[in-house]
């Protein structure tokens, strides 16, 4: 046990760690209205300050850094113009802190495919970006889309042909469905649907040099699963139940509000070895709410498989971001 426990201690003292799930504001996203989450008001008006004081405090080696999910919008040059400057803002915080910080590029409103597919080129080729994010859902009400949707079939080729890191974040409007409450934050229940979407579309399968990872350890999507993979053959998917399972299982997954026991021992019977990866969603919640999860998440690695922990931490997103692990290669 002694043993056991100075391993353990050595581990979570000196373990390196890259949180993929940590927000970038701007004051080009101020807006009213319900986006249906409750930010913390100490951390805002967000400055890059306070989240290298975080990942200081936190033991954070670096953060990848990622716009909100604002799917709602419309097809328009002034569109273009805000996901272009918030990019432009985003690359140079990340030229400033080369060594803290990686970015996901954001994109206009998805429907403007023409417009969306300039910026991915733009975003990757010119400014440097680390991948791109995208909303589970992009309109408000019936007029909502998923992200598996035909019209966004040209993206989704191209994002595989680039074999680009995908950030799926969980849709903050009411989309094909009510706000069951107003103690239910909307992102907590979109993510699940879009990675559904994308599976029994085929769009999962199609596409799969796309590396698509899902926020929040996927919403519901590990318990879900196995019910889409048995009921979506019968519904007309034409995708068996083992390659429904599949699909599901080749999305990667991130930690962030999600390390408690029971999820993850859900995920290790789940996720497949390198597909999960460490997330905060700082500044979004609190150092506090972050705390409490990153500790769960060390307290059952550092238990069970310390080895894996370092690769839950680190390693596993070194390959999906080799740029940022100068070290590892």
């Amino acid at each position: 046990m002694l043993a056991i426990g100075v391993v353990s201690f050595f581990l979570l003292t000196h373990a390196r760690r890259i949180d993929i799930h940590n927000h970038f504001f701007s004051p080009a996203l101020a807006r009213e209205g319900d986006v249906g989450w409750k930010l913390p008001s100490e951390y805002f008006p967000w400055t890059p300050d306070f989240t290298l004081g975080f990942l200081q405090d936190a033991s954070i080696d670096v953060a990848v850094l990622s716009i909100p999910a604002y799917p709602e919008g419309e097809i328009s040059q002034d569109n273009r113009d805000l996901s272009r400057q918030l990019n432009l803002n985003m690359s140079i915080v990340c030229a400033e802190n080369p060594e803290k910080f990686g970015w996901f590029a954001t994109v206009p409103f998805l429907d403007d495919v023409k417009g969306v597919l300039e910026e991915i080129e733009y975003a990757l080729d010119v400014l440097g970006a680390d991948g791109i994010a995208l909303s589970s859902t992009y309109g408000v009400g019936d007029a909502g889309k998923y992200l598996g949707d035909d019209l966004y079939e040209p993206i989704w080729a191209a994002l595989h042909m680039r074999e680009a890191v995908v950030f799926v974040h969980g849709a903050q409007t009411r989309s094909s469905t009510p706000w069951p409450d107003r103690s239910l934050g909307l992102p907590v229940t979109e993510t699940y649907k879009a990675a559904a979407h994308l599976v029994v579309t085929g769009r999962k399968r199609k596409y799969n040099r796309a590396k698509i990872i899902l926020s929040h350890m996927g919403g519901s999507t590990l318990m879900l699963a196995s019910r889409v993979a048995v009921l979506s053959p019968y519904m007309g998917c034409n995708l068996t139940s083992e390659e429904i399972l599949e699909d599901f299982q080749s999305f990667y997954f991130d930690t962030a509000l999600s390390s408690q026991e029971a999820t993850l021992a859900l995920a290790d019977a789940f996720v497949p070895q390198g597909h999960l990866l460490f997330g905060t969603d700082f500044p979004a919640v609190t150092s506090e709410m972050t705390e409490w999860y990153s500790t769960r998440l060390e307290d059952y690695y550092a238990s069970r498989d310390p080895s894996k922990l370092d690769a839950v931490l680190y390693t596993n997103a070194c390959t999906l971001f080799p740029r940022l692990c100068p070290d590892h290669y």
